[in-house]
Order: C-alpha cells, then structure tokens, then sequence
C-alpha cells in the first residue's frame, strides 16, 4: 500500500465543526521521490522505492550514493518500498506529499515502540498483582513457573521480566482528521506508535 514516511511531532488538539476537540497525534513528512521501480519481470514483485530527506553524500554509503546518482535524483537519508499492483502512473524522479491521504478516512501507522528498559512481569506482561496482606512476599513477584524436578528447568519463551518497548508496532484504523498539504502535516487520531520525534511510516489502507 502507497505510504510515506514522516517523523512524530507529538499531540495537540483541533476542534471539529460542533466545537468538540479532538487530541490529535501531528506527523510531519516532507515530499517523497520514487528513484525505482520494481517490476515482476525484473524482481518478482511490483512496487516502487521512494526517498525522503535530502541528506550529503559524505553520510551515505557508497553503494547507496551510486543508486541514487542512477537514479538521477538527489541523495536522501530515508529510503523505502511500498508494493502496489499498478505502475502504470508511477515514474523515477515523480514526487508526491502527504496529499495522498487528502481522500483517506482510515491510515495505518508502523513506529517502534518506547523503550521502557528492564520491567518486571505486571508492567510488562500485565500481571496480576499477589495477596499484600498479612505479611505477603509475592505482591509483585511472578510467582511459580510450573517446573518441578521434571524438566527441572524454564521453558524458553516464559512471560518473565525483561527488556520492554522498542518493538515495531502496527496500528491499523487510524483516524485522520486534517490534512495540512502546504506544511506537511497530517493530524491523526488515535494510539500513534513511537516517542515524540520518532520515524514513523504512514501507510493507505487501501490502494
């Protein structure tokens, strides 16, 4: 599905029509320039590479400042495929905006997720808490794994405590409330993936 890439500025507010407001997750994303087309007979697939935020060729690799010198368009820091059925209104070095979405009802957004280092197993696997009455030591421990002399050890694959956050998430059936093509926002609404200033991937749900 067509997308773009765009960076999360955080939330605000905007009021609808009945003066109601509405919390709103602002994306900024600037114009995006395809340098390739994939084609089934070449690649297997069909789709189109876009570029995004001009960057100098002294903060790219080699290999990624000759694709671009074929593609005869200026080096970027944001490279990305988004497959479609249909390239017949697609051409190297066309760009589009965050106008695509002027039309959408419905976006999904893929970020990653904060980074909450070590949790334990209620913040992380949303445990239930332990008896804290009458001198309890199991308020938020995980309690009993199960094992007993047989296996004699902990299945791989246990909801224990660790690492949480900085997983890429997907969330589907956003709202979108505005679009600002002359700026290059797009005000969403609804549990936006990622921190405040994070790359996020806005994608069309269809088409």
């Amino acid at each position: 599905m067509l997308g773009i890439i765009g960076k999360k500025l955080g939330m605000t507010q905007i009021f609808n029509a009945e003066g109601q407001p509405i919390a709103v997750t602002v994306v900024e994303a600037s114009p995006a320039t395809v340098m390739d087309l994939k084609t089934q007979e070449r690649d297997g697939y069909t789709a189109i590479k876009i570029a995004q935020a001009p960057a100098k060729e002294k903060h790219l690799t080699r290999a990624d400042v000759g694709q671009f010198k074929k593609s005869g368009i200026a080096p970027s820091r944001q490279v990305m495929e988004f497959r479609l059925d249909d390239l017949s209104d697609w051409e190297i070095g066309k760009q589009y905006d965050v106008g695509i979405f002027s039309d959408e009802k419905k976006v999904t957004v893929i970020g990653v997720s904060k980074g909450r280092g070590f949790a334990g197993t209620i913040k992380r696997h949303k445990f239930h808490r332990g008896p804290s009455a009458h001198g309890s030591r199991n308020v938020r421990a995980p309690g009993s794994l199960g094992a007993h002399s047989y296996p004699a050890r902990v299945f791989p694959g246990k909801k224990l405590p660790g690492h949480h956050g900085v997983d890429q998430k997907t969330v589907k059936n956003l709202e979108i409330i505005r679009v600002d093509v002359e700026s290059g926002l797009i005000f969403i609404k609804g549990a936006v993936p990622g921190a405040t200033n994070g790359k996020v991937i806005v994608r069309k749900q269809n088409g």
